[in-house]
């Protein structure tokens, strides 16, 4: 018994890794999407497409649809240097780099798509959705880092809520009335 308790008592227990925040990426770009959704009376304008990029995207969504996220995303990689202007091309991008739990690499291409795209429609609100949902997964982000001060940390999750608020608020303003046709 003693020599059993001399052997456990050499024994260490590792210190637990710090927890990162986790995330359903697929439930994410599932509410990307969703606020993306076109309905019949807001004005929608569909640009044409190239027919080389337009049999990429395809290709990315089949593996996409099999959860084959880096295949996926090469082939938008080589669509985007195409046409690294296309803002439905960014943001198809953007949802990609989510699936592969790049937050920052999707809120870039976002912003990408933001700067290049429509004020309007469902894809503005697929652009604002995705830039709320990596704000909302900074403001959930409640560990305080090694670097950090808990003041600092307090800091950093209020910015994250307030671009929540602001994006938010863009997303919102994407929605607009069709003309009426008389």
């Amino acid at each position: 018994m003693v020599a059993g308790s001399l052997m456990l008592g050499g024994c260490t227990v590792p210190a637990p890794k710090p927890v990162e925040p986790a995330f359903d990426a697929a439930a994410l770009v599932k509410t990307i999407r969703s606020a993306g959704a076109a309905t019949s009376n807001e004005l929608d304008v569909q640009p044409l497409r190239d027919p080389e990029i337009e049999d990429l995207r395809q290709q990315a969504a089949q593996l996409e649809a099999r959860h084959m996220y880096r295949g996926a995303a090469d082939l938008l990689d080589r669509a985007m240097k195409l046409n690294a202007q296309d803002p439905a091309l960014l943001q198809e991008r953007a949802e990609l780099a989510l699936l592969l739990r790049d937050q920052e690499q999707a809120q870039q291409l976002a912003k990408q798509a933001i700067d290049l795209g429509s004020t309007t429609g469902p894809l503005c609100r697929r652009h604002w959705e995705t830039l709320l949902q990596a704000a909302l997964l900074r403001a959930n982000d409640r560990v305080i880092r090694r670097s950090e001060s808990e003041a600092q940390a307090t800091a950093r999750v209020a910015a994250a809520a307030a671009e929540v608020r602001a994006a938010r608020t863009q997303r919102d303003a994407c929605t607009v009335a069709a003309l009426n046709r008389y």
